[in-house]
């Protein structure tokens, strides 16, 4: 049987692109890759004799990230985490630590649709290391998968002498993919400010993050494409304001099988691949961590369920969801401060 794989191809920021196309001489452009995308980081006042040793540091920041983090490498810290059979806690980084906390709480608050323990689900259904499945998954397979998940499996231990992460079920798989790249654009960030850079645009893969304003002494804006292979397609613009945005989509990243298409996206409660009408989820927030786990969670509950919980958590949020041959928008009020124009 022949499967049509279609991959996610990384744009400089995802589903997310850049607005500003800053006259090279005014500012200063890096870019460069990690965690299986890419990474760009815009600089206004910043002089171009610095490019070389800010490149360098730059890349070593988003290496370590990425052996902290990849679930490809197997001698990353999360790898080795995955691979131990036991349920004494393991010593981790103060900032791995921090996103597990962040992703547990954000998974509680979405009822378990953003699930970093969801990785056998995902490898069942072809978008781990493996290849796609020959046929869909069964029940039995799908359950089998699903009695090998769950938050509740996982615990972050705080102390004065470090930080642990424990889990009850020894063949607990934790794939902090979701959150990587917020986790890495953060820290990129922060890199600047370590620097004595406090006007850039950092972005790695989907995960955005700005600070002061650009080469021309305007906002740092960031546009929202429309839900369609077509680049620079723009849905709508926003200032970010200094915050941290992230989209999750489910319109590039999927495969054919038995005559359906298989979203990338899966829902932890049902073990499948998530079939309603919402397309993308944009969040922003106040780093882009937080922006990149709330909009996997509200991507997996579909647009009714994430518009309720947007408002009840006061999120900056913008969905968009399929509706006959075109494109329908939902934005939350908070969300609303952020656009520098209408939606398209």
């Amino acid at each position: 049987m022949k499967i049509k794989r279609i991959l996610l191809v990384a744009s400089t920021i995802g589903l997310l692109s850049s607005c500003d196309k800053p006259d090279a001489s005014r500012a200063l452009v890096l870019e460069g890759k990690t965690m299986g995308t890419v990474w760009r980081v815009s600089l206004a006042g910043v002089d171009a004799a610095r490019k070389p040793a800010l490149q360098q540091l730059i890349q070593r920041q988003l290496d370590e990230d990425d052996h902290q983090l990849s679930t490809w490498k197997s001698d990353s810290v999360l790898s080795q985490f995955n691979a131990y059979q036991g349920t004494a806690p393991q010593p981790v980084s103060a900032d791995m630590a921090d996103i597990v906390t962040a992703a547990l709480r954000i998974g509680a608050k979405t009822d378990g649709a953003m699930d970093i323990t969801v990785g056998p689900l995902v490898n069942l259904w072809g978008f781990g290391p493996g290849k796609p499945p020959v046929h869909t998954p069964d029940a039995r397979a799908i359950a089998a998968a699903k009695a090998q998940t769950g938050l509740q499996h996982l615990r972050v231990l705080q102390g004065v002498s470090g930080q642990w992460l424990q889990k009850d079920l020894p063949s607990l798989y934790v794939d902090l993919s979701t959150m990587g790249e917020g986790y890495a654009t953060d820290h990129l960030a922060r890199l600047m400010e370590q620097q004595g850079i406090t006007r850039y645009l950092v972005s790695v893969g989907g995960a955005v993050l700005s600070r002061g304003r650009n080469a021309e002494d305007q906002p740092w804006r960031v546009a929202i494409q429309k839900p369609t292979d077509r680049e620079n397609a723009v849905e709508a613009r926003v200032d970010l304001q200094g915050h941290g945005i992230s989209t999750s989509g489910s319109y590039r990243n999927y495969y054919e099988l038995d005559g359906k298409r298989i979203s990338h996206v899966i829902d932890p409660v049902t073990g499948r691949p998530i079939e309603h009408k919402l397309v993308s989820a944009t969040v922003i927030a106040t780093t882009a961590l937080e922006a990149d786990g709330w909009d996997t969670g509200l991507m997996v509950l579909g647009r009714e369920r994430a518009e309720k919980l947007a408002l009840k958590e006061h999120l900056a949020v913008y969905l968009i969801s399929k509706e006959g041959n075109g494109f329908s928008h939902w934005m939350s009020p908070q969300f609303a401060s952020f656009l520098i124009d209408k939606p398209h």
